[in-house]
C-alpha cells in the first residue's frame, strides 16, 4: 500500500533531509510540501504550496497518511519568544491537527532532547506544550524526535553555530551514560530514522533520543538533495 506525505519545514536543516528522502522513498507515491516561501524545485511526486501558516485552513488540505513536522526557528530569528512559539508550538500543531482531520494517521514531529511543559527553560517548555498538544489530537501513531544538536549545513546561518558544531563533534565520545541523548547527530541520519519510525508502523505515543535515532538508521546516511 503506497503512502502520501505532508511536510513542513521543508526549507530548514531536517526538512531538507526529509524531503530528498521521501522524493526518493518508493513507498510514497505524493509529497505534499507546506511552505512559506517557493521551494524552487520540482519533482512529479511533489506537490508544493505555499502558505500562510497563521491562517491556514483545511480547504484544499490534500488527504495524506504520513505527517513530518520539521518547523523551528530561535527566538533570535524570531524576534520575540511568543514569535518563537508562533513557529514552533502553534504552527506545528495547527498543521498536525489539519492533517489529522484531513485523515492523516502517523505523524514524526523533531522536538528538542529535555522538552517539558514544566521545565524552566522557554524553550524547552514551548516544545513540550507543543507534544503535549500534538499527543491530544489522537493520532495512530506518534513519534516525537528529541535531538541535542544537529550537524550539517543549514540553508540559512545562524551565528555561533559553526563553533558549536565542532565543540559538539570533539565532545560527543564523552557524553556518556546518562548524558548519551546529548550527542549531536547528523541532519540526514535524524531524517532517515524518522521515516524508518513511521514505516515500523508501532502505534502509539513514542519520544525517541540519541540511541533511538541510530537503531532506526544504524547506517550513517550522508546528506542528500532533492
Amino acid at each position: 500500500m503506497t503512502r502520501s506525505a505532508l511536510l513542513v519545514g521543508a526549507t530548514g536543516l531536517v526538512g531538507g533531509q526529509l524531503l530528498a528522502r521521501l522524493l526518493r522513498d518508493p513507498r510514497y507515491d505524493r509529497v505534499t510540501v507546506l511552505a512559506r516561501r517557493p521551494l524552487g524545485l520540482e519533482h512529479p511526486r511533489l506537490d508544493a504550496r505555499v502558505v500562510d501558516f497563521a491562517g491556514l485552513k483545511g480547504d484544499g488540505l490534500p488527504g495524506v497518511t504520513d505527517v513530518y513536522g520539521a518547523l523551528g526557528t530561535t527566538i533570535r530569528q524570531a524576534g520575540s519568544q511568543e514569535a518563537f512559539r508562533e513557529v514552533d508550538q502553534h504552527h506545528t500543531v495547527r498543521v498536525a491537527a489539519l492533517a489529522r482531520d484531513a485523515g492523516a494517521e502517523r505523524i514524526a514531529v523533531v522536538s528538542s532532547v529535555g522538552a517539558g511543559s514544566g521545565s524552566r527553560a522557554f524553550y524547552l517548555r514551548v516544545k513540550g506544550d507543543m507534544e503535549a498538544e500534538v499527543t491530544a489530537l489522537g493520532y495512530r501513531q506518534t513519534a516525537f524526535f528529541r535531538p541535542s544538536f544537529i550537524l550539517g549545513r543549514r540553508p540559512s546561518h545562524r551565528p555561533g553555530e559553526g563553533l558549536g558544531s565542532s565543540a559538539a563533534t570533539v565532545l560527543a565520545p564523552l557524553l556518556a551514560g546518562p548524558a548519551r541523548p546529548y550527542r549531536p547527530v547528523p541532519a540526514g541520519r535524524l531524517a532517515a530514522a524518522m521515516i524508518a519510525a513511521l514505516a515500523e508502523d508501532r502505534p502509539g505515543v513514542r519520544v525517541l533520543t540519541h540511541d533511538d535515532f541510530l537503531a532506526l538508521a544504524p547506517r550513517p546516511a550522508a546528506d542528500v538533495r532533492a
